[in-house]
Order: C-alpha cells, then sequence, then structure tokens
C-alpha cells in the first residue's frame, strides 16, 4: 500500500472516531432535552437512536481498533451508548469495564461506568468510580454526579445530614471550575433543596440559598430546555410562600414536560389558596368571635418581645416581636408540608399560619399561640383571572412557639426527608 493511500484510510478512520463520539454525544444532548407527553416515547426514541450510533461505530475498520487506546476508546463509546437508556445494562457494564481496564486515564469512561452500576444499585461502587475520574483531574460533570450520588447515598445513613453537607460542597466545587455553567448551579440548587428537607424543613437560609442558585442556572441558555430546573426553582418558591412564582414555575415544568405531575402541583396550590381565601371570607367580627379572644389580651410575655397585632407587622422577620392568637382552623390540604392554620388575633385580625417542620398534633384548634419572632409576609397576587390576598405568618422550628404558654417538645419536631433521584 503506497503512503498515500495509507495517509487516505487513516484520515478517514480519524473521520469516523469523531462522528461516533458526536453520535455518543448527542444521544445525551437527547436525552436531557426530549419530553414527549408519553415517556415510553422518549425511551423508544433513545433506543432507536443508539441503534443507528452503535452501527456507525461498528463502521470503524478492525485495523483502526488494534491498540490498547483504540480498543479502549471503542469500548467506552460502545458502553456509553448502550447506557443511554433509564434502564440497567449489563452488556453496557462490561464494555465500560474493559475500557478503563485498557485506559485507565479515560476519565469519562469512569463517569459511565459510575453512571452504569449507580443503575444497578451499587452506590459504593459507583462512588469510586467517580472518584477514580476526579483523580485524574478536576471535572465539573463528575464533581455534579458525585454530589448527586451523595445525596442519594444520605437516603437510611445515620448521618444524613453530614452527607448532604459534602454534596453541597461537590456542587461548589464544581462552581469553581466553571462560574457560569448552569448545571453546577442547578446541582447546587438541589443540595441546599435536599440539606432543607433532611435537616427537618425549617431552615429558611437553605431555602434562599436554593433559590439563588436556581436563579444562577437560568442565565445558562442551556439549562432553558430543562424541565426539572422549573419544577425544583417552582418547590422551593411554594415553600417561601411566593405562590405566584410558584404556580408560574409548575406552568412552565409542564408545559416542558409533560409527564412531570407539575400540572397536579397547581391545581393542589390552587385548591389551598381557594380554600384559604374561602374560609377567611366566611369569617366577620361576632360576639363569639370578640369572647374566643378576649382571653388573649391577659397572656403575659417576656420581657425580651414587644406584643404587636398583625397589622402592625413588617414583611420579613420581625425580631424581638411577639404575637398573640387563638386557632380556629385547622386547614387540610394535599401536602404533608407544611401545616397550615387559620388563626384570630387579639384585635379579631385574621391570619393564614403556616407550621413547618412539626408533627400535625403540635397545634391544635382551639389553641392560644404565641408566635416569637413572626415572619410575616402579605400574599397579594392574581391568578387565572382569581384574585388572592391574605396576611401570612410562618413559623419554621419548635422554639418560635409558644402553645398554651408552654414550649413545645422536641417530640413535636419532624424530620423529613428528601432524595435525589438518579436523572443523571
Amino acid at each position: 500500500m503506497s503512503s498515500g493511500s495509507r495517509q487516505v484510510r487513516e484520515g478517514q478512520g480519524e473521520d469516523i472516531w469523531a462522528k461516533a463520539t458526536k453520535a455518543a454525544d448527542d444521544l445525551y444532548i437527547l436525552r436531557d432535552t426530549y419530553f414527549p407527553p408519553n415517556p415510553l416515547d422518549k425511551i423508544s426514541k433513545l433506543q432507536s437512536q443508539s441503534d443507528l450510533s452503535l452501527n456507525l461505530l461498528d463502521s470503524v475498520p478492525l485495523e483502526d481498533r488494534k491498540s490498547p487506546v483504540q480498543r479502549a476508546t471503542y469500548e467506552y463509546l460502545r458502553g456509553k451508548m448502550l447506557d443511554v437508556v433509564p434502564e440497567y445494562n449489563k452488556v453496557a457494564e462490561d464494555h465500560l469495564s474493559k475500557a478503563v481496564k485498557l485506559n485507565p486515564s479515560l476519565a469519562d469512561a469512569w463517569l459511565c461506568l459510575g453512571n452504569c452500576i449507580w443503575k444497578k444499585g451499587d452506590l459504593p461502587s459507583a462512588k469510586n468510580c467517580f472518584n477514580l475520574a476526579l483523580s485524574k483531574g478536576a471535572n465539573k460533570k463528575i464533581l455534579c454526579l458525585l454530589s448527586m450520588l451523595e445525596r442519594r447515598m444520605a437516603q437510611g445513613s445515620e448521618n444524613k445530614a453530614q452527607i448532604v453537607e459534602e454534596s453541597i460542597q461537590h456542587a461548589k466545587d464544581a462552581i469553581t471550575l466553571d462560574v457560569k455553567d448552569g448545571n453546577s448551579w442547578y446541582n447546587l440548587g438541589n443540595a441546599c433543596l435536599t440539606s432543607f428537607f433532611v435537616t427537618g424543613a425549617w431552615d429558611h437560609s437553605k431555602l434562599l440559598q436554593s433559590l439563588k442558585a436556581y436563579q444562577n442556572a437560568e442565565k445558562d441558555e442551556r439549562m432553558k430546555s430543562n424541565p426539572d430546573l422549573y419544577f425544583n426553582c417552582a418547590t422551593v418558591n411554594h415553600y417561601l410562600e411566593n405562590y405566584e412564582r410558584a404556580l408560574s414555575g409548575f406552568e412552565a415544568a409542564a408545559l416542558k414536560d409533560p409527564s412531570l405531575n407539575a400540572t397536579e402541583e397547581v391545581q393542589k396550590m390552587v385548591n389551598l389558596l381557594d380554600k384559604l381565601e374561602n374560609l377567611l371570607r366566611g369569617q366577620t367580627r361576632t360576639k363569639r368571635l370578640a369572647s374566643l379572644v378576649s382571653s388573649l389580651a391577659a397572656v403575659n410575655l417576656s420581657s425580651s418581645y414587644k406584643r404587636a397585632p398583625v397589622d402592625q407587622l413588617s414583611e420579613g422577620l420581625n425580631r424581638a416581636v411577639a404575637i398573640v392568637g387563638k386557632v380556629l382552623f385547622f386547614v387540610k390540604q394535599e401536602n404533608a408540608t407544611p401545616l397550615y392554620y387559620l388563626v384570630c388575633d387579639s384585635n379579631q385580625i385574621w391570619f393564614v399560619l403556616s407550621v413547618y417542620g412539626m408533627h400535625n398534633d403540635a397545634i391544635k384548634e382551639g389553641d392560644q399561640l404565641t408566635l416569637l419572632e413572626p415572619y410575616y409576609h402579605y400574599v397579594d397576587f392574581s391568578w387565572k383571572g382569581k384574585h388572592y390576598n391574605f396576611k401570612s405568618i410562618r413559623v419554621d422550628f419548635t422554639e418560635q412557639v409558644l402553645v398554651n404558654g408552654k414550649v413545645l417538645s422536641s417530640l413535636h419536631a419532624v424530620r423529613s426527608s428528601i432524595y435525589a433521584h438518579h436523572k443523571p
């Protein structure tokens, strides 16, 4: 064979490698951006595109697969193409295992192997793969996956809060590598949101950190196609009681991925808001109400707190202030958190009380409450032609409330949990 024809053949071989590599990358772009109404259609399309990509890879001439590096690349791409579907694939794992044995410096092969092993539930081995991938050099994608995996590993662990803190740190490490990468910010938002739930759903600052991270993620145009970003950001706004933003976010998520339960979240929130509005509208100042709240004026407060009626509160946290009120209704709703009550103060001013991080037996109808350093928000917005406006106070932890003059036991505190599912 002449040197000229050899160079042509080598050039063609290199071209096929490049096309096969791009085909593998395109598969994962499809996975992360294609959300048909029926999720089965997505799996079907991924499978058919995977088959086409494998055919392209197999067109690489045998003489171009001889060296250990070439064989490793072939095994890596084959495993990556096979593993694009949601279910665990043993054949994909075998190909990826061969790839890292042939070329241990192939960081993305370690990443793909970790993903594959994660799907079969072997989380420690998956973490080992991600750490081996990181040993080849800092990589934001691997750090994000490690952060996700740690949130999953926290489930059932005795030190879940510590593991989630490690997840947050790895998310922050990814951002330091590329402060403009939306996926890294999105991952940090998820880590902070998980921390909020793992620590008992009371730490308001975790929600604010999560929201800020999601807002930074939204600045990256590539994240516009991620329905989970809209859904999770809406979830944070829901817990921050930014109802209008939450409704808009859930609607946007539903449009991008109809298979999410975002439409149901919108309906649940509207049902709750309608119930609150209807209950509040039905309340008027009566002799019976005056009698119910008459005892509130006699409640003694610590000298550290100034008594104030609800209509004199400032938006946000009211330091060194206490509100005294009577619980008249427990408002049943479809989500477990928060708990909602209708409360009336000594001036017969009604407000909505939302309670986080507590069991539903901590506060009952008829109880007299003293709310310390209340976090106040005036809800006032319109949605689909209906106007909502009411006064709202949130309680985030047991130390913030006295029930019938008594401090709540720590037994009333909830330790709820939420974990990242495997969505690499």
